[in-house]
């Protein structure tokens, strides 16, 4: 169980943890203090969503398939190789994240309509939580203790984003941190992909 969960942690966090649209909205909301706890367990929920359809749904579709299962190992354990990759190229070259400056407050439904658009028109969404992570979670002796640890990291990340933002936006705006996160991130996704392919369920 605890491997599995751990696991979850592991893949979503390195994921998570990449500069992007989605963090760097939540992390702009935080800053102004506008809907930002609204925002982070909106993207909190979305994430859980995704993972468990995708998680549960590619267990149920790889479990009849021997061919999908190996497929799925392999070109997962590719994924995360690739993905790796990109992190210590980004670490090469690190960029700070970008928040936006102060503006006048909005509705909390048009941060939420805001939040929902950065998060679910994002392809990128999709390929994370439904595909590889679930592809990924399919394969754990304990796909639901896996989802939950995916879905344990979504929520660390967001709400230390939500609270701890005023006291992160120094470190996040220095390029040095996300050379660190990426070093890390790269770490994760190799230590994944190895037992991956070491030891397939």
């Amino acid at each position: 169980m605890w491997q599995s969960y751990s696991n979850g942690i592991l893949v979503a966090i390195g994921l998570i943890m990449a500069i992007g649209a989605q963090n760097a909205f939540v992390l702009a909301q935080s800053l102004r203090r506008e809907h930002h706890l609204p925002v982070a367990m909106l993207c909190i929920a979305c994430d859980a969503i995704l993972v468990t359809a995708g998680v549960f749904g590619l267990a149920t579709l790889l479990s009849q398939s021997p061919t999908l299962m190996a497929i799925a190992r392999w070109g997962g354990a590719a994924f995360l190789i690739w993905y790796a990759s990109q992190a210590l190229l980004r670490a090469w070259r690190p960029q700070a994240l970008d928040e936006n400056g102060q503006g006048t407050p909005r509705p909390l439904k048009a941060v939420l309509l805001a939040a929902l658009a950065v998060t679910l028109l994002n392809p990128h969404v999709y390929i994370d939580t439904v595909l590889l992570i679930g592809s990924l979670g399919a394969q754990q002796p304990m796909p639901g203790a896996y989802a939950l640890g995916a879905a344990s990291a979504s929520m660390m990340w967001f709400m230390s984003l939500a609270f701890g933002a005023a006291w992160l936006a120094p470190w996040l705006a220095r390029p040095t941190t996300w050379r660190l996160i990426d070093l890390a991130v790269a770490a994760m996704m190799l230590t994944v992909a190895l037992q991956l392919l070491l030891n397939p369920v």
